[in-house]
């Protein structure tokens, strides 16, 4: 294969030659027109050579030539490998006249008189020669070529010998002009095929259908290898006409490995199996073609003839089975088999072409690589607008499960921190909720110059319920007290199990005759009530109470707490079952905050 530094500072110069050959003023244009060689004669055998060793045929003649129309396989070859044609130069006005010949069948020489004036490949002693590839050639013509004799002299084991294509006399520079106009369109479209190669690999590597699109990348870059290495033009990016043929081959019997892998991806059942089989056969010939032709054990001009007849029967098959389950493809894989269907024609008259089974003309391939390129281009665009939908999509459903899920995890927090200021037996706010909440009522007492009062309540000998009648009573006794708090109290009041059998209850703007109030009808409906536990009676249940108010007890209203805690440890001490207001004369008693309180 070519060096990849080679290609690409050779492409550059073959840029540059077409910007001088489309800027050439027309005063450089060719005086006269191209001459096809005419009035051919042919010979089989190769010719002796005289004492001097120049070929005896060059001078001789003798009755052995025949005419022909064409310098393309003369009749009768009869598995000779050796051929000679001859005819005149044309007379024409040249500047600089040049024979330009499409192709050679294999190697030959070719003389004016008897002078040789040009050799493509090499011949032994036997006047053999390998294979040296199929260029097209542009050979010097001297000023007084005008009604000599051109002869040529050809050695071909292949299916073809002789001249093939165009043979004619022309002006160098108009041969230059033909060469870049006629590798113009192949070299666009094998660049574009590239591009959408390149493309069908990163949605290969990337994308879910990685076997569907490394298939058609697989056939994008076989399709843009061969018709950039059979672009006329490739002799200007690299001399290599071996090297760039090898690549042609490879690219070319790769073609139906692609087209198989595609379709048996996207085919079931018989057909799937068919046309595995027969991809199969084309991996295989693929290696051991290329193989051998690089460990030098076979011609690569033999290999051509052997695929050429495998692929005329393999791509009207698959394409076939294709359209046989053409309803069942997807509207993409009808566009491609729709392409593909327009390329194996093509693909097949170009063979026929090369073989002579036709006469020669130029088959536009890249027109079926062009119709190819066009559908995958199609393909990649719906590809890519239906993944960004899809991402779309994607998004607006993670955004709303973002959200969701947030809105989920403030419930959560919510209910939470609801539980972390619960307490769990009662259902009441717990201290830590009471010391948030009464933070809260001070400062806004102060700002609003409104009463607060709280009353700080316990549960009279309630350690003797639990040894009495269990702990399960005592819980049940502090779940019951709970429920006629609730019912007792206001809405906004706050309610707290301030620990153990012990309630504390916040009562904004409330003043202090109205807390003192509430405060002993709260007791008389407690002690009124009949507490039962599991359908056994309990004892008479009561609280004791102690009530604290601002601004009519203290100028700061965090001081309620303890001022009613005195009033409590009073009520205790005074009998229990009683509601006692904060006053002077109880911390004047020594009542301080904290001492042991009787159950």
């Amino acid at each position: 294969m070519l060096p990849r530094w080679l290609v690409l500072r050779h492409y550059a110069q073959l840029l540059l030659l077409l910007v001088i050959l489309v800027m050439l003023p027309s005063s450089l244009q060719a005086a006269a027109q191209p001459q096809p060689l005419q009035s051919w004669e042919y010979r089989w055998g190769d010719s002796p050579s005289d004492a001097d060793g120049r070929p005896e045929w060059l001078l001789s003649d003798s009755t052995g030539w025949q005419s022909i129309d064409s310098p393309s396989n003369p009749p009768g070859r009869d598995g000779h490998e050796h051929l000679w044609l001859r005819t005149t130069v044309p007379a024409g006005d040249w500047n600089d006249p040049v024979l330009f010949i499409t192709s050679i069948n294999l190697i030959g020489q070719v003389y004016l008189g008897d002078k040789l004036i040009y050799q493509y490949g090499e011949f032994d002693d036997h006047g053999k020669g390998d294979f040296a590839g199929w260029p097209w050639h542009m050979i010097d013509l001297p000023e007084d070529a005008v009604g000599q004799t051109l002869t040529f002299r050809f050695y071909s084991y292949y299916t073809s010998i002789g001249l093939w294509g165009q043979v004619q006399v022309m002006e160098r520079i108009e041969v230059l002009k033909q060469v870049i106009h006629d590798s113009a369109q192949d070299l666009g479209v094998s660049a574009l095929v590239l591009v959408l190669a390149i493309l069908a690999t990163i949605f290969a590597l990337i994308g879910p259908e990685r076997r569907g699109f490394g298939s058609i990348a697989l056939f994008a870059y076989a399709s843009g290898l061969m018709l950039l290495a059979e672009t006329p033009a490739r002799q200007f990016i690299a001399d290599n006409p071996l090297a760039w043929d090898t690549l042609r081959a490879g690219s070319y019997y790769t073609l139906p490995v692609a087209l198989g892998l595609l379709l048996s991806y996207w085919l079931e059942g018989t057909a799937k199996r068919w046309i595995t089989h027969l991809w199969v056969i084309h991996l295989i010939y693929l290696v051991l073609a290329i193989g051998l032709v690089q460990l030098g054990m076979v011609s690569l001009s033999l290999t051509f003839p052997i695929f050429d007849v495998m692929l005329a029967v393999s791509l009207p098959v698959m394409l076939a089975l294709a359209l046989m389950r053409f309803q069942r493809l997807t509207l993409g894989q009808r566009l491609l088999v729709v392409s593909f269907t327009f390329f194996a024609p093509l693909l097949l008259a170009d063979m026929a072409v090369a073989h002579g089974f036709v006469g020669w003309r130029s088959v536009p391939l890249s027109y079926g690589t062009l119709a190819f390129s066009l559908a995958n281009a199609a393909i990649f665009l719906w590809h890519y607008r239906h993944t960004q939908q899809q991402l779309a999509t994607a998004n607006e459903t993670l955004e709303q499960q973002v959200a969701a899920r947030t809105a989920d995890l403030d419930r959560l927090v919510q209910e939470l921190e609801g539980l972390s200021r619960k307490d769990p037996l009662t259902g009441l706010h717990n201290r830590r909720h009471f010391d948030t909440a009464f933070e809260h009522q001070c400062q806004r007492v102060k700002q609003h110059a409104s009463q607060l009062s709280v009353l700080m309540l316990d549960v009279d000998h309630f350690k003797q319920i639990n040894d009495d009648f269990g702990h399960d009573a005592g819980d049940a006794v502090l779940v019951e007290i709970a429920l006629l708090l609730r019912r007792n109290l206001r809405d906004s009041d706050v309610i707290c199990r301030f620990g153990g059998e012990e309630f504390i209850a916040l009562l904004p703007a409330t003043s202090l005759i109205a807390a003192e109030t509430r405060a002993k009808a709260l007791l008389t409906s407690i002690s009124n009530q009949a507490f039962v536990h599991q359908g056994a009676p309990l004892r008479k249940i009561t609280l004791s109470c102690g009530v604290a108010t601002y601004p009519d007890h203290t100028q700061d209203p965090k001081k309620l707490l303890r001022l009613a805690d005195e009033a409590l440890y009073q009520a205790k001490h005074s009998g229990r079952n009683r509601c006692v207001v904060w006053e002077d004369t109880l911390e004047e008693q020594g009542f301080m905050f904290g001492k042991q309180q009787p159950q």
